[in-house]
C-alpha cells in the first residue's frame, strides 16, 4: 500500500491533535508542517520538516488546514491551486456555503478535492443531523452544546487587538440556545470596555447571550472538554412521536483532528470539487477493505 502523503498547515492545538491521528493512521505519512517560524519547535516535531510554505515540501497529496477559521479561504484557494487536496475544520456556519461554492470551481479547475467545515459541528454532528431528519422528515432538531471551551470562539477573541489572552465556553440553555462566556486577560494600556463591545459585535457572538469577564490568569480556568447534545422529536411515515437523541463528551481539539484525517482519506475517493460531510458516503472515511467493512459495519 503507498501511504498518502499529509502536510499540516498551522500548528496549534488542532495541529498537534492532527499530527498524533496521522501518526496513528495505517494509510498516512506525514509530509510536514507548514508555519510562521522554524524557531521554538515542540518535543513531537523533532525529524518532522518544518517549512513556511507548503510549495517547500515534496509530493504533497492532502493539506490539512489547522489555521484559524477566517485564514481558510485564503489558505485553502492557494494550495487547490497547486492541484493538492484540501480539508478544514471552517466553522462560520452561515458563511459554509459560499465557501463551498466559491472553492468548488478552483479545485474543479485543477482536478484536486476540498471537504470543508471538516470539524465536529459543523462536520461529524450535520452527518448525524442529516440522519436524523431523514429517518424522522418532518419534526424539529435541538443542538445544544457543551458545556464546553469553543475553540473557533477562542480564537477569534484572540484576535482582538488588546486581548492578551482568552477563552470562550459555550453553556448550553435548551432547545438549540447558548449563552457565551468570555473570559479575557486584557493586555497594558488598553481598554476592557473597548474589548468587550468588539466580543459581542463579532460575528461569532452577536447572535448569543454574551459576558465577557477580565481576569487575570486564562490559562487557570482553561479546559480542553467539550460536548453536544442532539436531540430530534418528529415524524416517520405517519407516526407521530418519533424521539431520537445523541450524545458526546470529548476534547475539542482531539476529535476535531481525527475528523480532519478521516476526510483526508475521503478526498481520494471524490471526485474534483468541493464538499461538506454530509455530501460524501460514511464508508470513503474509514480505513480498511470495503468487503471487510461492510461485514464489520452494515
Amino acid at each position: 500500500m503507498t501511504k498518502k502523503r499529509a502536510a499540516i498547515i498551522g500548528y496549534g492545538n488542532v495541529g498537534k491533535a492532527v499530527l498524533e491521528s496521522l501518526k496513528s493512521a495505517p494509510d498516512f505519512e506525514i509530509a510536514g508542517v507548514v508555519r510562521r517560524s522554524k524557531e521554538n519547535l515542540a518535543k513531537e516535531l523533532e525529524g518532522i520538516t518544518i517549512v513556511t510554505d507548503i510549495k517547500d515540501l515534496q509530493d504533497v497529496d492532502v493539506a490539512i488546514l489547522c489555521t484559524p477559521t477566517r485564514k481558510v479561504p485564503e489558505f485553502a484557494k492557494q494550495i487547490l491551486a497547486l492541484g493538492i487536496n484540501t480539508v478544514d475544520s471552517f466553522d462560520i456556519h452561515t458563511s459554509i456555503l459560499d465557501l463551498t461554492n466559491e472553492l468548488d470551481p478552483i479545485a474543479k479547475q485543477h482536478n484536486a478535492v476540498s471537504i470543508v467545515s471538516a470539524g465536529w459541528d459543523p462536520g461529524s454532528d450535520s452527518v448525524v443531523r442529516t440522519l436524523l431528519e431523514a429517518i424522522a422528515p418532518k419534526g424539529i432538531t435541538y443542538t445544544n452544546f457543551g458545556p464546553g471551551m469553543s475553540m473557533g470562539h477562542t480564537v477569534a477573541v484572540k484576535a482582538i487587538e488588546g486581548v492578551k489572552a482568552a477563552l470562550s465556553m459555550t453553556i448550553p440553555l435548551g432547545t438549540s440556545i447558548h449563552r457565551r462566556m468570555v473570559y479575557v486577560e486584557v493586555a497594558d494600556g488598553y481598554d476592557f470596555a473597548t474589548i468587550e463591545q468588539q466580543i459581542k459585535n463579532d460575528p461569532y457572538f452577536v447572535h448569543d447571550e454574551t459576558h465577557v469577564i477580565q481576569v487575570s490568569d486564562v490559562d487557570a480556568l482553561k479546559d480542553m472538554g467539550h460536548g453536544v447534545n442532539l436531540t430530534r422529536k418528529g415524524v416517520s411515515g405517519c407516526t407521530q412521536n418519533q424521539l431520537f437523541e445523541f450524545n458526546m463528551r470529548i476534547n475539542n481539539p482531539a476529535l476535531t483532528g481525527q475528523v480532519l484525517v478521516a476526510c483526508a482519506r475521503a478526498t481520494f475517493k471524490q471526485q474534483a470539487g468541493c464538499y461538506t460531510m454530509i455530501e460524501i458516503p460514511p464508508i470513503d472515511f474509514v480505513y480498511g477493505n470495503r468487503n471487510d467493512l461492510i461485514k464489520r459495519l452494515v
